[in-house]
């Protein structure tokens, strides 16, 4: 995801007057002769010597008349010397920063190819706080706190215990970075609205036909749709939320796996953009694992999503269904995968989640990040 090839950075700096000092000895001058022929003070030669004071373009062009070398090359002196001091500067700032590494997945981050493949010593941390917090676009760990760490305050969960905020601020930004990419018009309610129904079509395929089509049916809508690989300890199935006041995102972990999981998932998260929008700064994090029943948004999202893969006038049906012939037949008729069946019946309590029938259910792996 990021290049982590760089140059060279030496722990020192080489300041014009290097070059300068070189070159007074070429020709055995003393700072005091430096000084009369350059018309600078005594003073002022040796800090500039010295690097405590900028090589301007005055001097730069009394030193291309007096040591020789174009006005270019010591413009272009100072500046690699300028920037030299800003990055041992850096360096050390990072090396200060060290401690907020522990607030974040990194062997996550690894995996997903944002931190190098090697194995995390004292050394490399400095050169890690400058690659996560280039990943996450913030200039220090105080802008981290203030843009991803305060995100708390806006996540909406249907599962108390994801309160790593950095697991979550980390599979959140990979699917910020994902959408980066992503061109879109902008969001359409009731495009977006017709297209999920045209998607629950979808469900009876496999992922490598269903795949490509549904990132082409959202992203027509104006929804960018983007799957990243789980995070475990950020507890997230799906996320629903606003990029800005026209772009929403939905990101989809495959936290679970299976079919029915993965679908239902989709379209809870569709409901809270369809439903939910008028707080564009919540964050809609769900686990298809948990559920949170005091939570009318997410009841809302529950009922909308699951009513969406079996209507409501079946639902009296599904407690008639015996035995795996019925199902397939039911499923069919409602053309709807069967895994999503057997996993609506498992949830009403219709079915124990111990049952041969689980093989009905689809499990569906990562081919992509």
């Amino acid at each position: 995801m990021i290049d982590h090839e760089q140059n060279f950075q030496p722990d020192w700096v080489s300041p014009p007057g290097d070059t300068i000092r070189d070159m007074m000895q070429e020709r055995d001058w003393s700072q005091v002769q430096l000084s009369g022929r350059l018309g600078l003070s005594a003073k002022h030669t040796n800090r500039l010597i010295m690097g405590k004071v900028p090589l301007t373009d005055d001097i730069a062009f009394r030193l291309e008349r007096v040591l020789g070398g174009s006005l270019n090359f010591w413009l272009n002196r100072e500046v690699n010397f300028r920037e030299q001091l800003a990055r041992l500067d850096s360096k050390r700032r990072y090396e200060s920063w060290v401690g907020w590494l522990d607030e974040l997945p990194l062997k996550d981050l690894k995996s997903a190819g944002v931190i190098p493949q090697e194995r995390i010593t004292k050394a490399i941390k400095p050169r890690l706080v400058e690659i996560l917090l280039s990943f996450f676009g913030v200039a220090s760990p105080d802008e981290w706190q203030t843009n991803y760490g305060v995100l708390q305050a806006s996540f909406r969960r249907t599962r108390q215990c994801q309160s790593e905020v950095g697991a979550i601020a980390s599979w959140l930004r990979l699917g910020e970075v994902a959408a980066e990419r992503m061109h879109t018009p902008k969001y359409h309610r009731t495009r977006f609205e017709k297209t999920m129904r045209e998607i629950r079509e979808l469900t009876v395929l496999p992922p490598q036909e269903f795949g490509p089509e549904l990132r082409r049916l959202c992203s027509e809508a104006g929804v960018k749709l983007v799957l990243v690989p789980a995070i475990p300890r950020a507890h997230v199935s799906g996320v629903a939320r606003w990029l800005n006041r026209h772009s929403p995102l939905i990101q989809l972990s495959l936290y679970g796996k299976t079919n029915d999981k993965f679908w239902f998932t989709l379209f809870h998260e569709a409901a809270h953009i369809l439903f939910h929008a008028d707080n564009k700064q919540a964050i809609f994090l769900d686990d298809a694992n948990q559920a949170m029943e005091d939570s009318r948004q997410e009841l809302e999202a529950d009922h909308w999503a699951g009513d969406l893969l079996i209507p409501s006038s079946h639902h009296s049906a599904l407690s008639q269904l015996h035995g795996e012939a019925e199902l397939l037949a039911f499923a069919r008729e409602l053309n709807v995968h069967p895994g999503i069946v057997v996993g609506r019946l498992q949830h009403d309590g219709l079915l124990g989640y111990a049952t041969s029938l689980n093989q009905l259910k689809e499990r569906f792996q990562f081919t992509e990040a």
